[in-house]
């Protein structure tokens, strides 16, 4: 049986946050497997592999915790993300329920409305920063309604759900500052977001009316605000500002999706292959496997690589070249199986509505700045200044 390559990469540095992609290229060459010796991880950093493993959930686990710190996984088993049918299924089949494809028929009409209010405000200003002003919009203006949370919770969703993702890598100085806020939004979501004070037919108290009719326990209801918080807010606005940006810096691909609209879900798969928001999460083998030929023991954590094996040549031909007519379908941004995004749907209604808003407005983007987030489960940008041209700013700007 062949050894298995160990690489001493730290995937954790600011850097790495920031640009990952040599890293990943070096690990996929290693191998299908390559022990992270810095974490005792071992990575699965090819598709092949990586979309294997999500669909094999007997044997690659979440119910020890798909973090990288064991402390944080001791503490999050149990909630949707860390557990493994039958237990998973109930709990996301109450999860999911508001989330579900035919629901998002309810929220549409909220949506277009918001999205064509501040498309309009911001492409007529002409300058603007697509991640707090355009991306971030959305999220927050409807998902935290549909939350349901009271007021002061709304305004600390984004920076509970930042410290959250930042409690997924290992335990650094991210990793520690993050902890007691945290611990603030679990008090929060003990005490606070609980029926009398919440919104009577928002996601949250549909999840306390859940337990009440004894569809799950009771004392799982704060635990799963996380999956509606987390998953629902920073994946998608990073996934949306990633767009903007990816067409900044390819018009011709814009031209395209202006000309034929068909084409605006092939654009956010082929965005969210190319830029996945969420570079990683684990699992632990429930038994001795054989990957490729390498073996791995039972009890062993496991790596899953989505930003890497979303841009293995080994699948996708030119995966560094962002081209929405590809139609990668097949991603592995939202993950696969039984974990696959509960909040895909809505991501996608959300990013389509945008995109669709601004082809009818922008010709051009044009990007003057930006900042990378740097976090440890989260990959995108926190600033993207741009200015956007219109068919009228074009033509005035045209030679007479």
């Amino acid at each position: 049986m062949p050894a298995i390559p160990v690489s001493d990469v730290d995937l954790y540095t600011p850097e790495a946050r920031t640009d990952p992609y040599a890293i990943y290229a070096e690990l996929r060459d290693l191998g299908p497997v390559v022990h992270l010796a810095r974490y005792d991880l071992y990575a699965l950093p090819r598709y092949q592999e990586v979309r294997a493993a999500l669909m094999d959930w007997r044997t690659f686990s979440s119910a020890r915790g798909v973090f990288v710190d064991p402390g944080m996984n001791a503490q999050l088993e149990g909630i949707t993300l860390c557990s493994d049918p039958p237990e998973h299924t109930a709990l996301r089949s109450v999860l999911g329920r508001p989330l579900r494809q035919d629901r998002m028929r309810d929220v549409t009409p909220t949506i277009e409305a918001e999205a064509e209010r501040i498309v309009a405000e911001l492409v007529g200003r002409g300058r603007f920063d697509a991640a707090t002003e355009l991306a971030e919009h959305l999220p927050l203006a409807v998902v935290s309604d549909l939350v349901g949370l009271p007021d002061r919770g709304r305004a600390k969703m984004l920076e509970w759900a930042a410290a959250m993702w930042d409690m997924q890598g290992p335990a650094d100085e991210r990793f520690t500052s993050a902890a007691p806020v945290v611990e603030e939004f679990m008090e929060y979501v003990t005490h606070d977001a609980v029926p009398g004070r919440i919104r009577p037919d928002g996601w949250a108290a549909h999840l306390h009316r859940a337990a009440a009719d004894g569809e799950l326990p009771p004392e799982k209801c704060p635990a799963l605000m996380l999956d509606y918080v987390t998953p629902s807010l920073d994946t998608t606005i990073l996934a949306i500002t990633n767009a903007i940006a990816l067409f900044a810096a390819h018009p011709d691909q814009w031209d395209l999706l202006r000309a034929d609209r068909s084409l605006i879900p092939h654009a956010i798969n082929e965005s969210l292959r190319l830029e996945t928001p969420v570079p990683q999460f684990s699992r632990v083998l429930t038994e001795d496997h054989e990957i490729d030929g390498v073996g791995l023991p039972a009890g062993s954590r496991v790596a899953l690589l989505y930003g890497s094996a979303n841009r293995d040549e080994r699948h996708y031909p030119g995966p560094e070249t962002f081209d929405i007519t590809r139609r990668p379908s097949d991603h592995l941004a939202f993950g696969r199986g039984e974990h696959v995004c509960v909040g895909m749907h809505l991501a996608r209604l959300e990013m389509g509505t945008l995109l669709d808003r601004l082809a009818d407005r922008v010709s051009r983007f044009e990007t003057l700045a930006s900042t990378p987030m740097i976090n440890n489960g989260l990959r995108g940008l926190a600033h993207l200044d741009v200015v956007v041209r219109t068919d009228e700013t074009a033509d005035a700007a045209r030679p007479a």
